[in-house]
């Protein structure tokens, strides 16, 4: 094959501010997809996975949110990979591949023999160019990333049955009720531009149906109400589903890490499992690799170089702070995310939080929670610019923006 029929295009589906609810208060300042985890926007980390697929040749994200908001890190991203990135805004919404269909000019621009989708809420070590060889080799039209998850998680996501020796995808169900396999879905794909023409049958039949009920006009009324749009389409329902044993799917195991990133909890987590990473892919970004910190950094800990920490501090394991933070003597950070402008002062312990831009946290404070990313209350998040007390004590609690705390929490959500 020629390098101009090899071009690949890549698409990450940032999704929209109507959802992202369960990531409040974070959200509330940031598009999720913009939320810093190791020290990157949660998209930065897909993008750069995406960097490494061999003649890449454009990255586009997909979402609701509005460009504006997206402006500023596409083009610092743009210029820092020297790779066009650009933003399409959806207009309403279409299902996950209704959406991509609507933008299929934008995407074949390139005439792309190959188009890699990953959803943006995904946390991996997105293994895309060996991915994409065991795509060439199955010769299908999609190969999806998978992983296998404890029986009793299975059912949060799509479960699958592949064959053990061709690794074709034989049967796919969405969340089902009852367990299939503990083989699932990791939302990360590529596909060859045939998926368009997927898509386009199943809006076919859509219509062809809509057209149907239209005659009969007591189904119609009766199907309003359950009826999806006609240009909605769900990748999994109604693509991956009906596709699956017909010998154009395909599956890859990632035997490394996979996480979902829904909730504040498992930001938290999948930091530190990006930080691990780092210390193989990118040991520069990492305090204890850089050389220049005098205080104790314990494990994998990322430092914004503009951020200023006393000598006497402890970092670490698995912390990272953003631009412009304080850290004070003596103070002590393990598992946490500290954000841009934070003041943490002298002998304050902060533990399995997450503390919101331009909070400050007095001496001899201890904001902390115990460590469980999926509980509700399983960690302690501070919203924007909250202010904790000196010796006040604020454990598995969530504090929205703009709060003084002066007495201690405990499991309170502080609104």
């Amino acid at each position: 094959m020629a390098g101009s029929e090899q071009r690949v295009v890549a698409v990450i589906l940032v999704g929209g501010p109507t959802k992202g609810t369960r990531f409040r208060p974070l959200s509330l300042n940031v598009p999720k997809p913009l939320f810093p985890i190791a020290g990157q926007p949660m998209v930065h980390h897909p993008i750069s996975a995406c960097r490494r697929i061999p003649n890449l040749v454009q990255i586009y994200l997909v979402g609701f949110y509005e460009e504006r908001e997206f402006a500023l890190y596409v083009s610092s991203i743009s210029n820092e990979l020297r790779l066009p990135v650009r933003y399409l805004r959806e207009d309403k919404p279409r299902g996950s591949a209704g959406g991509l269909y609507s933008f299929r000019d934008y995407i074949m621009e390139d005439s792309p023999s190959h188009i890699v989708l990953l959803n943006c809420d995904v946390c991996s070590s997105f293994p895309l160019p060996d991915m994409l060889e065991a795509h060439k080799k199955y010769g299908g039209m999609g190969t999806l990333l998978v992983n296998k998850v404890s029986a009793e998680s299975a059912n949060q996501f799509g479960e699958l049955v592949a064959d053990p020796e061709t690794n074709e995808l034989l049967h796919y169900t969405e969340k089902p009720e009852t367990f299939v396999s503990d083989l699932i879905n990791c939302g990360v794909y590529i596909f060859t531009p045939n998926i368009f023409n997927a898509i386009e049958d199943v809006l076919q039949q859509k219509k062809d149906r809509a057209n149907l009920r239209r005659i009969s006009s007591f189904e119609a009324l009766h199907s309003a109400t359950k009826a999806l749009p006609a240009d909605y389409v769900r990748l999994d329902q109604d693509i991956l589903s009906p596709l699956a044993g017909k010998k154009e799917l395909y599956t890859y195991q990632t035997l490394d890490f996979w996480e979902q990133i829904k909730t504040p909890g498992m930001s938290l987590r999948c930091s530190g499992l990006y930080l691990s990473q780092f210390r193989h892919a990118s040991p520069h970004l990492l305090a204890s690799g850089d050389g220049k910190r005098s205080a104790t950094i314990i494990g994998d800990v990322y430092i914004h170089p503009s951020a200023k920490v006393h000598p006497t501090a402890k970092i670490g394991p698995n912390v990272s702070i953003s631009a412009n933070a304080r850290i004070g003597a003596g103070a002590r950070l393990i598992h946490c995310i500290i954000l841009d402008d934070v003041e943490i002062m002298e002998n304050a312990v902060v533990i399995h939080s997450i503390v919101g831009w331009k909070s400050t946290i007095g001496k001899w404070s201890r904001v902390q929670g115990e460590g469980d990313h999926n509980a509700k209350l399983g960690i302690t998040i501070l919203g924007e610019a909250v202010d904790v007390e000196d010796e006040v004590v604020v454990v598995n609690s969530i504090v929205l923006p703009n709060k003084t705390l002066n007495v201690s929490v405990q499991e309170e959500i502080i609104l």
